[in-house]
């Protein structure tokens, strides 16, 4: 027999070169196949380790049980909380009226890094036409899949918006007390004491409606001394003959409200509350449950005159309210700072 035969004499012969390229070849992709699947294994329990450690890298502040309704830590749908998912956040509606400083608190609560007051989403027909339009508005609102200029960098800790008496607020009061109440959210009622003044500022802001006196241009609000001095020019006339009507419907209005809403968290404070009293914006940051901090505004207020000089036929209001219950508004000293 040759030394160097692939044949044994004895058993099965030995099968070919080519064969056992093939299945070598083959033992090694099945080697690298089971290796590949280890390392993706690996890998996705890592990854999901990591997701895991990610939910639970922040600790919950502990809450006291009295403030436990009010604390809540949604899970918007549009983007994912990360790092703040464990700062509990605040729901609120700051509840007003036209004409009544609630733009230029809206942009001192603003200005705060932890609030975002996201302005008057019911002015919108088609968000207040019936209860189920406005609860779909509320819930997205406070899931925060709300996007305005007020999302802030910063964790919120404190979420809302303005309404207006005339939004629909009343018109469903029952439903919307039962929601707000069922939802955990604060209110901060902001009304203005001089009902005298709100109605000059009415006119006036319905008048520049039409006249746009700022080149062509409507504004409600101003960030600039002379734009507030054009403005202010205007002189309303007032109808005395309807006067003190007008002045005892509103207050009825703002009397009602606090009575339908007299079961929720609530603060009421007033415009000339904010003005004169320097720990006001304190109280309402304290209202929150955010970290105090100094709230600043752009806003120029616009009618800070004298009554006398703000209304064309002033001597004829000054005579109708003189010696009734309203004569309170004529001196307008509760404005001042």
């Amino acid at each position: 027999m040759h030394p160097y035969s692939l044949k044994s004499s004895k058993g099965a012969p030995l099968p070919p070169r080519q064969t056992l390229v093939f299945l070598i070849a083959l033992f090694g992709l099945y080697v690298c196949y089971l290796s590949f699947n280890q390392i993706r294994l690996e890998n996705k329990g890592e990854d999901n380790g990591a997701e895991e450690q990610t939910g639970h890298v922040c600790t919950r502040p502990v809450i006291p049980d009295e403030e436990l309704p009010y604390a809540h830590f949604p899970k918007p749908e549009g983007y994912n909380r990360a790092e703040c998912s464990c700062t509990p956040v605040r729901f609120f509606v700051i509840v007003s009226m036209q004409r009544s400083g609630s733009g230029w608190f809206e942009t001192l609560l603003n200005s705060h890094p932890n609030i975002s007051s996201n302005g008057e989403i019911f002015n919108r027909m088609d968000r207040r036409e019936n209860i189920s339009s406005i609860v779909q508005a509320l819930d997205k609102l406070y899931n925060l899949d709300w996007f305005t200029s007020a999302a802030k960098n910063e964790c919120t800790a404190a979420f809302g918006f303005k309404w207006m008496l005339n939004q629909g607020f009343m018109d469903y009061h029952d439903d919307i007390l039962s929601y707000l109440n069922k939802k955990g959210v604060s209110l901060i009622f902001l009304f203005r004491r001089n009902t005298l003044r709100r109605l000059i500022s009415v006119l006036a802001n319905n008048y520049d409606r039409d006249a746009k006196q700022l080149n062509g241009t409507h504004k409600s609000h101003v960030h600039s001394e002379e734009e507030a001095e054009i403005l202010a020019k205007f002189k309303p006339e007032l109808d005395v003959s309807t006067l003190i009507s007008n002045i005892r419907d509103v207050e009825k209005y703002m009397g009602d409200c606090l009575d339908y809403f007299n079961t929720t968290r609530r603060m009421i404070l007033y415009y000339e509350d904010i003005i004169s009293n320097r720990n006001a914006l304190l109280q309402v940051q304290e209202f929150l449950g955010v970290p105090v901090r100094k709230l600043v505004s752009r806003q120029v207020k616009i009618h800070t005159r004298p009554l006398p000089d703000l209304v064309r036929n002033w001597e004829d209001v000054n005579g109708k309210l003189n010696g009734t219950e309203y004569a309170r508004f004529l001196d307008g000293a509760d404005y001042l700072k």
